[in-house]
């Protein structure tokens, strides 16, 4: 995703736990990516971010929050 010098520096290396994509239209897009990512390199995730992916996940469509499950 295209964004701005100002957002990308906001961003920064932080987890969902420390910055969300602003713009409603693309966060249920983002949180699939994230957890796609986090998914296909066996990455860890910790409790803080997890709780706040399943938080965000409450807010896209039941087809994107049954994809974007973590096991505990």
């Amino acid at each position: 995703m295209a964004v701005t010098a100002r957002e990308n520096r906001q961003k920064a290396d932080k987890d969902p736990a420390g910055w969300w994509v602003p713009a409603k239209d693309a966060f249920c897009t983002y949180l699939v990516d994230w957890v796609a990512t986090k998914t296909r390199w066996k990455l860890a995730v910790d409790q803080t971010e997890k709780k706040a992916l399943q938080a965000r996940a409450t807010e896209c469509p039941l087809t994107t929050r049954v994809s974007t499950e973590i096991a505990s």
